[in-house]
């Protein structure tokens, strides 16, 4: 067992940055995903899944379900629409 070198461990983030990180890392992942044949609809669906997942195991149901009653107004409003600069 090596002994634990403190040289690797990184200061925390700042959260912007933080989610920043995670959008690449997730976008890498849906591009490997559909490269490897996966539809997007599935990738999706397992998506909101892991992450539905991951925010009940750290906030708990009602919170979540709480949070997720919002989310209608914020797609009709187009804050996860993608606009895609025409040529």
């Amino acid at each position: 067992m090596r002994p634990f070198n403190s040289a690797f461990v990184r200061d925390p983030m700042p959260d912007k940055e933080q989610k920043q990180a995670a959008l690449s890392y997730l976008n890498e992942a849906w591009a490997d995903a559909r490269h490897d044949g996966v539809d997007g609809d599935c990738l999706a669906q397992a998506s909101l899944f892991a992450a539905l997942a991951e925010l009940v195991g750290t906030y708990g149901e009602d919170a979540v379900a709480k949070f997720v009653e919002g989310i209608p107004t914020r797609v009709r409003n187009g804050e996860f629409s993608i606009s895609l600069a025409k040529q």
